[in-house]
């Protein structure tokens, strides 16, 4: 027979085992390698781990470079406006499947990979319409004094404006005598 301590030990790993189960249901597969606990640009990205990763096979690790920002605008199914440094926006929205792109009106569904990279070249076409992040300066080149006699228009001296004159007529010459 069991001593009473020995009953309380394996009631305790039972518990144990149990507990660790519920845990592992309510983090719906989410694992602490998922979750990184710096700072992100994007919230979202934090919540929704998959998204992140979807961004960066769309963009590259260098994604914060072209979005601006991140809207969650539906919960059934879960959509995501992505909106790019240069105003244009996408979809991403996920499905028990995978992630479908949708770029400007055409859905791509991100796993075939042949569709996957017609997204990245239809999201990449769309970044090239203008107005998107700039090179950083340095400081040497924000400091440049301009050359070739030029003067930057905050460093003009305003001149006095002229005083005005009246228009005068003008005389004709005499003629010669023909």
């Amino acid at each position: 027979m069991a001593t009473r301590q020995e009953l309380k030990d394996k009631i305790e790993i039972i518990a144990k085992r149990v507990y660790a189960a519920k845990i592992k249901d309510d983090t719906l597969g989410i694992t602490t390698d998922d979750v990184q606990l710096d700072n992100e640009l994007f919230p979202l990205l934090t919540k929704f781990p998959s998204l992140k990763h979807t961004i960066i096979n769309l963009l590259t690790k260098q994604y914060q470079d072209f979005i601006s920002d991140i809207y969650w605008v539906a919960p059934r199914p879960t959509t995501f406006k992505i909106i790019l440094a240069n105003d244009q926006f996408f979809y991403l929205i996920y499905t028990e499947r995978s992630w479908i792109a949708q770029v400007e009106g055409k859905k791509y569904y991100l796993l075939n990979l042949n569709e996957e990279e017609r997204a990245a070249e239809s999201i990449s076409r769309i970044l090239m319409y203008g107005g998107g992040a700039e090179p950083e300066k340095t400081d040497a080149e924000m400091n440049a004094v301009p050359t070739g006699g030029e003067t930057p228009a905050d460093e003009t001296t305003p001149e006095a404006p002229a005083a005005e004159t009246p228009p005068t007529e003008e005389v004709p010459e005499e003629l010669p005598p023909s």
